[in-house]
């Protein structure tokens, strides 16, 4: 199959690209001496989290519980659920996971929930990996003295141990301009640094300190206290993290973008072009729309699920019924989200079909 042959829409991932932006990295963090576990949850797709772990990822971030256990049985080593497993059922489950992948880390931020994940794990040979979620305006406790205390119940417990935290902030990676992301995630990474110093003075050993993102990994990547990073956007990039701003300007060029998604002109009547993908196509969280790859002067509207209405009277070049357009998504995550699976091309060859096959796995 070539590029001109794939039904649309479709998501089509640039491997030269995708491979440019693991290398870079992957090289920048172990020139730094940290570890690598990107997240999951931007790509949902096995087959990529395997091209990580050969560039050197020590595993893998999962958002959720149901995305871990979809990379646990495509055989993803070093899992990391970044979200508290709360609740009966979902504990049992999580129970049932590190009964096959005894290297999964769950993240707390709760006493109790502590004490019903040691009840529920009963005794074992292996007791469950716990790591303390640091709050930076999410989810999370308080770094200092509440952290402190969480780690210490974790280590008085017979069926749970405690192997460091989760210091992520969601908001320093948009961030900006630069120099503010820099300030943000200098201090809020300061205080997780502290928190683990003050955890190792009441005796107990805290290896991991994980977190960053994309916008962030330059700084954190500099930190000394900060052992592992966890970005998941540079694999693809979006609209969105263009925008962020660099050490050279408002534009954000570490990583290229190597996600797009293909749309087929439907209908043209006057002075627009119609094309196969709405709502249905792209995600609509932003307060953009999507930009048109190789043809300047378009712009996107949306035109209900299934459509987009382009205006085309400063169009670069004519659209005529059947032409094929590619546009770089406004925020990736949840647009992958809307599909099945990616085609993976080289020029214009598919090389492979990627199923995202933890799409949907929200619990």
């Amino acid at each position: 199959m070539n590029r001109h042959e794939i039904p649309t829409p479709a998501l089509l991932l640039d491997l030269d690209a995708f491979d440019d932006n693991i290398n870079k990295m992957s090289s920048h963090l172990k020139a730094r001496n940290k570890a690598f576990r990107p997240h999951g949850k931007t790509h949902k797709c096995p087959e990529v989290a395997k091209a990580l772990i050969n560039a050197g990822a020590i595993g893998c971030c999962a958002a959720r519980l149901s995305e871990a256990e979809v990379f646990a049985a495509s055989g993803i080593p070093g899992l990391l659920i970044t979200t508290a497993v709360i609740g009966k059922e979902k504990i049992a489950r999580a129970v049932a996971l590190a009964n096959k992948a005894a290297d999964t880390i769950f993240v707390v931020d709760d006493r109790q929930n502590v004490r019903d994940i040691n009840d529920a794990a009963g005794k074992r040979n292996a007791p469950i990996k716990l790591a303390v979620d640091l709050f930076f305006g999410r989810t999370g406790i308080a770094p200092g003295q509440p952290a402190v205390e969480l780690a210490q119940l974790i280590d008085s417990l017979p069926n749970v141990s405690f192997v460091g935290l989760q210091s992520y902030d969601g908001a320093a990676a948009h961030t900006t301009p630069f120099d503010a992301r820099a300030t943000r995630t200098k201090t809020t990474m300061g205080k997780a640094v502290e928190t683990r110093a003050m955890i190792e003075r009441a005796g107990i050993a805290c290896p991991l300190v994980t977190g960053g993102s994309t916008g962030t990994y330059r700084f954190d990547a500099e930190n000394p206290g900060m052992t592992e990073l966890q970005p998941g956007s540079f694999v693809f990039m979006d609209m969105e993290y263009g925008t962020i701003g660099g050490p050279d300007g408002s534009e954000y060029r570490d990583f290229k973008n190597s996600l797009t998604v293909v749309t087929t002109v439907v209908s043209r009547p006057p002075g627009f072009a119609i094309v196969d993908g709405g709502y249905k196509a792209f995600s609509t969280d932003r307060p953009f729309t999507p930009e048109a790859v190789g043809i300047e002067g378009v712009v996107y509207g949306w035109a209900g699920d299934e459509h987009g209405r382009l205006d085309v009277s400063n169009a670069s070049r004519d659209l005529k019924l059947g032409d094929r357009i590619e546009f770089i998504p406004p925020h990736v995550d949840p647009t992958v989200n809307l599909y099945d699976s990616i085609y993976a091309l080289r020029g214009d060859r598919v090389e492979a079909i990627w199923p995202i096959a933890a799409r949907g796995k929200s619990q």
